[in-house]
């Protein structure tokens, strides 16, 4: 069995969930995972600020807007009348809770179960659309296996259990409905994956029930060489293996969730991105197969704040990165890039919250700079390190600030630093010097 992700965009519109029809309705059974329709989250999440902010009426305002703009998706979608009728009192119903949330003190218990309708809603309708046209279809409830552990990770052993429970107590179906992005966490209230995570939703199943193919899709033919938004003339990857895929969504691809291949990954379950706009295109596979070498691709990643520790004390001081790295952990800040000198270290994060308190540990025993506003470009391909071509990426520093390299870390990662205003021609000149075989 197949497991089949598709994103907002993908069920953004009466069209794309005609185009999702016709793609999952081949006679073959398979799992279907739906995120919310395009802008739902966005405003779901903006219902939650007005709660915070204690303003009811302009969270009111918006539940109204999304309330008619649901009715008039569903009088376009769904021509027969019980079935119309039916999805308009679901799609009601949660509206009128969602009515009910903006008389309730804001907590993050309430915001989750706010941003969980968007899915809730997505599925139930393409579900109805689904049966009107004749396609087998069943809902499975995401909340009913889905769930996470205090760490946060995917609860891999219940998932198992109770998406199996779903799935029997079902309806023999062709199709089977579930939502992406929301689960419960480990003390049974509803959570999620972050955003994105219908992705992760995806992934986590296929490991749940051993899938033939995981597949990711999308409004782009696959993973890009390069960021289509910044960039010109990038064009897509026909394949990556899981570590090349990992790097990239990681580091600011965003076409996939950071953690989309972490459970199939030992699993060996390969993970295709197809375009739902465009299903004749190859898209780009994703397995474990690393036969091609270099640099395949480049992604950024904004919002990173540097930092520069400055000590005398630890020339030949054993044990003093250690002391760093312990304020960091206490924290609860992750360091993404690292570089190291006699007398200084280098790193970076892309999580100010604790930084003030991080910065005041470390100014006990050391001279700190901060520059903040920087962006991580990390160049990706197996060997990346080893490869014969690699060496045209440094042409970029006669061209560019280069704040840090992180090199010979990872044989499939180069990484450099950049203030975020010199991102896009970053990224425009090493498309030039490795992609399209500028004359140097």
């Amino acid at each position: 069995m197949k497991v089949l992700k598709f994103g907002g965009t993908s069920v953004g519109s009466v069209e794309n969930i005609c185009n999702v029809k016709n793609i999952i309705n081949d006679g073959e059974k398979k799992v279907v995972v739906l995120s919310a329709m395009s802008g739902t989250t966005n405003q779901l999440v903006a219902i939650s600020k007005h709660i915070l902010d204690n303003k009811a009426n302009e969270a009111i305002d918006i539940v109204n807007n999304l309330h008619t703009a649901y009715f008039n998706v569903i009088d376009q979608l769904l021509t027969n009348t019980s079935l119309n009728k039916e999805v308009k009192a679901y799609v009601s119903s949660i509206f009128n809770l969602l009515v009910e949330c903006t008389a309730k003190p804001y907590s993050i218990t309430l915001e989750n179960q706010i941003v969980a309708q968007g899915e809730l809603l997505s599925t139930y309708m393409v579900n109805a659309y689904l049966n009107q046209e004749g396609v087998s279809s069943a809902l499975l409830p995401a909340l009913s296996f889905m769930r996470i552990d205090a760490a946060k990770d995917p609860d891999i052993n219940y998932i198992k259990e109770h998406f199996k429970s779903a799935y029997n107590k079902a309806e023999d179906s062709q199709i089977y409905i579930t939502q992406g992005f929301i689960c419960l966490d480990h003390t049974g209230d509803i959570s999620n994956l972050q955003r994105g995570g219908s992705d992760y939703t995806a992934t986590i199943i296929g490991a749940a029930i051993h899938a033939e193919e995981v597949q990711i899709w999308t409004d782009i033919d696959g993973m890009h060489n390069n960021d289509p938004r910044y960039v010109e003339n990038t064009r897509p990857i026909s394949n990556l293996s899981f570590e090349e895929a990992a790097e990239l969504a990681y580091f600011g691809a965003k076409i996939l969730h950071p953690q989309t291949v972490t459970p199939v990954r030992s699993l060996n379950i390969p993970v295709r991105l197809k375009n739902t706009m465009n299903p004749e295109a190859y898209g780009t596979l994703i397995n474990d197969d690393h036969s091609e070498i270099g640099v395949k691709a480049m992604a950024a990643k904004d919002g990173i704040t540097a930092i520069k520790i400055k000590s005398g004390r630890m020339l030949q001081a054993h044990g003093f990165l250690r002391k760093v790295f312990e304020i960091f952990e206490i924290y609860e800040t992750s360091i993404d890039m690292i570089t190291t000198s006699e007398v200084a270290v280098s790193l970076t994060i892309d999580d100010n919250k604790n930084l003030n308190k991080i910065l005041a540990e470390l100014e006990k025993f050391a001279t700190i700079e901060v520059d903040k506003d920087q962006s991580i470009i990390c160049l990706v391909g197996h060997s990346v390190v080893n490869h014969q071509e690699t060496y045209k990426l440094f042409q970029i520093l006669q061209d560019v600030k280069i704040r840090m390299i992180s090199y010979g870390g990872s044989n499939n990662n180069i990484s450099l630093l950049v203030d975020t205003k010199n991102k896009i021609n970053t990224l425009q000149k090493l498309n030039n010097y490795l992609f399209e075989l500028v004359t140097l």
